[in-house]
C-alpha cells in the first residue's frame, strides 16, 4: 500500500474500555456493580493507557437484556446508581482525561418505555406508529409476515388488546422504534442532544444499522434464525437518517461515533465511514473477526481457522486504509473470553499476550473489555439455569426445537454463551474476587479468580496486565502504529500470523504464533532481525537479531525499524 496521510483527530489515537456495569465493581455491597464503584476504579482504568471509557447501557431499564431494553433515555438505571451519580463520574473522568461514551440503543425500546405503553393503549394512539404494529394474516391468526428474532424465536408478539402483532427483532421485550416515522427520528435526536449537552463524548450505536425496515415488511428467506434480516439490515433509508441524525445534531458537537454493525463487510462499511463531508459514523464494530471459530454466530461451532482470522484482519486493514478508520477489539459483553476461544487457557498469560499484540499492534482505535487486561477466561456454566442472558435461553430453545441433545447444546453453551465474558472482574484473591462485599453476587464468579486478579496481575512485573500496559505505552510513542500503512506476510500459514506497518520511514514487524507447537520461521525478505528493535515479546529472547528461529507456544515479538 502507498503511504497516506489521516486527518488526524482525538478519536483516532483514542483508547477505549469497555465496562458491563453490572460486573465491573460494586460500590454499595448490593451485589451489583454500579457508578459507585467505577468512579472508585477510574485511576485503575487510567492506569492502563486508556483514554475513553466506554459504558454499556446504564439506563433504566427492565434489564430483560441487560440495559439494551431501556425504558428510559435520560434516566439511570437505579440498581447503577443515580443521575447526579453519573454527572459526577462524568466530571471526574474527564478532569483524569477519559472521554466518555455511551451506549445510544435506538433500533429499539424495552415494552415498558412509556412510549411502547402508549402505544399499546389503542389503534389510533398517538405512539401507535412510534412502533411497527400490525394486523395479522389469515383473520388475524398468524404473523404479518415470517420474520424471526435475532434472539432465536418469533420475530413478532401478539397483543389481545389491540387485535395487532407488533415487531420485536431481538427480544420480545424489545419492540422495534420505527424510524420511518419523523416524530420518532426527533426523539431520538433529543436524547443525543440530552447527553452530549450534559459533557458527553460520543456513542456507541448499538445494531444501528437496522433501524430502517423494508417498506411493506415482506417475507424473508426461510433460515432458522434472524429470518428477513435481508429486509431491515442495511435498510432502504438507512444513509439518510443517518445523515439526518449527524446533520442534525452530531456535527454539532466534538464527539465520536461507532456503529454497531453486524453482517459488515469492508465494502459496505466504506458507505457509512468513508471520511468526508458525507461521513456518517467515524468507525465500525464489526463481527466477522469474531467468526474463525463459527459459522455466522457464535453457536453454530467450528474448529478455530487461523487463514479466515487473518483474511478478515488484512481485508480490514487493506480496505479501509487511507479512506475510513478501523475499530479494533477481541472482546465485548456480546461473546466468551478470547483466550477461552482463539488461545488457550494451559498458556493463559502467554498466548493472552499474544492476542493482545495481534490486534493492538494494527491500525485504528482499540477497545480493551473489562477484565481482558488480566486475562479473564470464560465459566462454562454446567446447567441452563445458571445462564441469566435471553439470548442464550432462546438459543437453547431453537436448537432443541432443531433436534440436539440437551449435552450437545449445553457443550456449545459452554463455549457459545454471552454470560462467559460477563463474570464480575476478578480484582482480588479474597471472597467474591474482591468484586463485592455483599454475601453472594449477582452472578457466579470464576473459580480461577484466586490466581487470576488485579491485585495479582500488579505484583507480577511479567503479568499480562503490565504487557497490555506496555503495549498501550508502545502505540502512543509511535504513531506508525496508529497511522501506518498495512501489509500481511505468510498469508498461508495456517500456524503463523506476520505482518508489518511502515509510516514516515519507520517499519514495525509483528510475530504471532497462534499454536503450542513450535513453528519454524523465517524473517520475511527486505527485513533483518539485527537492524531492528524488540520492543515486545511474551519470551525471553537470547539472540534477538537471529533471521531464523524456531517459535515458543503462542509466542509473539514485535520489532521496531527507524
Amino acid at each position: 500500500m502507498s503511504e497516506k496521510d489521516y486527518s488526524k483527530t482525538w478519536y483516532k489515537e483514542m483508547v477505549g474500555y469497555q465496562i458491563w456495569p453490572r460486573s465491573f465493581y460494586d460500590g454499595n455491597g448490593d451485589g451489583i456493580g454500579d457508578i459507585k464503584g467505577i468512579i472508585s476504579k477510574l485511576d485503575y482504568i487510567k492506569s492502563l493507557g486508556v483514554t475513553a471509557i466506554w459504558f454499556s447501557p446504564l439506563f433504566k431499564s427492565p434489564q430483560k437484556d441487560y440495559g439494551y431494553d431501556i425504558a428510559d433515555y435520560k434516566d439511570i438505571a437505579p440498581e447503577y446508581g443515580t443521575l447526579e451519580e453519573f454527572k459526577e463520574l462524568l466530571d471526574i473522568a474527564h478532569s483524569k482525561g477519559l472521554k466518555v461514551i455511551m451506549d445510544l440503543v435506538v433500533n429499539h425500546t424495552s415494552d415498558q418505555h412509556e412510549w411502547f405503553l402508549e402505544s399499546k393503549k389503542s389503534k389510533d394512539n398517538p405512539y401507535r406508529d412510534y412502533y411497527f404494529w400490525r394486523p395479522g394474516k389469515k383473520g388475524g391468526k398468524k404473523p404479518p409476515n415470517n420474520w424471526l428474532s435475532s434472539f432465536p424465536g418469533p420475530g413478532w408478539e401478539y397483543d389481545e388488546k389491540t387485535g395487532e402483532y407488533y415487531l420485536h427483532v431481538f427480544a420480545v421485550e424489545q419492540p422495534d422504534l420505527n424510524h420511518d416515522n419523523p416524530k420518532v427520528r426527533e426523539e431520538i435526536k433529543d436524547v443525543m442532544r440530552f447527553w452530549l449537552d450534559m459533557g458527553v463524548d460520543g456513542f456507541r450505536e448499538d445494531v444501528i444499522t437496522y433501524i430502517s425496515k423494508k417498506d411493506g415488511l415482506p417475507n424473508g428467506f426461510p433460515i432458522p434464525a434472524a429470518r428477513g434480516v435481508e429486509h431491515y439490515n442495511n435498510g432502504p433509508r438507512i444513509h439518510e437518517y443517518l445523515s439526518e441524525y449527524k446533520n442534525d445534531v452530531l456535527s454539532n458537537y466534538d464527539c465520536v461515533t461507532i456503529g454497531e454493525a453486524p453482517m459488515m463487510t469492508p465494502k459496505i462499511a466504506l458507505k457509512y465511514i468513508t471520511e468526508g463531508p458525507d461521513q456518517e459514523l467515524n468507525m465500525m464494530f464489526h463481527f466477522q473477526h469474531m467468526e474463525a471459530d463459527c459459522f455466522m454466530i457464535d453457536w453454530i461451532r467450528r474448529p478455530f481457522n487461523l487463514r479466515k482470522l487473518k483474511r478478515v484482519f488484512s481485508r480490514w486493514q487493506e480496505a479501509l486504509y487511507g479512506k475510513a478508520w478501523n475499530a479494533l477489539y477481541l472482546e465485548n459483553h456480546d461473546h466468551a473470553r478470547i483466550i477461552s476461544r482463539y488461545g488457550n487457557e494451559k498458556y493463559r498469560v502467554e498466548s493472552g499476550k499474544m492476542l493482545a499484540t495481534t490486534y493492538l499492534c494494527q491500525g485504528g482505535t482499540p477497545f480493551i473489555y473489562q477484565g481482558q487486561e488480566i486475562g479473564m477466561t470464560s465459566i462454562g456454566l454446567p446447567e441452563l439455569e445458571m445462564y441469566p442472558d435471553i439470548a442464550t435461553q432462546n438459543a437453547y430453545k431453537l436448537f432443541r426445537k432443531l433436534g440436539f441433545k440437551h449435552e450437545t447444546v449445553m457443550r456449545i453453551a459452554k463455549v457459545a454463551a454471552r454470560d462467559n465474558g460477563r463474570t464480575p472482574v476478578q480484582w482480588t484473591a479474597e471472597k467474591n474476587a474482591g468484586f463485592t462485599t455483599a454475601d453472594k453476587p449477582w452472578f457466579y464468579i470464576n473459580d480461577n479468580y484466586k490466581e487470576v486478579n488485579v491485585e495479582a496481575a500488579e505484583k507480577d512485573p511479567d503479568s499480562l496486565l503490565h504487557f497490555y500496559r506496555h503495549l498501550l505505552k508502545l502505540r502512543r510513542e509511535n504513531p506508525l502504529i496508529i497511522y501506518g500503512d498495512y501489509k500481511e506476510h505468510y498469508k498461508r500459514s495456517k500456524k503463523l500470523y506476520v505482518y508489518e506497518r511502515n509510516h514516515e520511514g519507520k517499519r514495525l514487524l509483528v510475530i504471532n504464533s497462534f499454536v503450542e507447537e513450535g513453528v519454524k520461521f523465517k524473517v520475511p525478505a527486505g527485513f533483518d532481525l539485527g537492524q531492528g528493535k524488540l520492543v515486545a515479546n511474551n519470551y525471553e529472547v537470547k539472540d534477538p537479531g537471529a533471521n531464523s528461529f524456531t517459535t515458543k507456544p503462542y509466542e509473539t515479538r514485535v520489532y521496531l525499524f527507524d
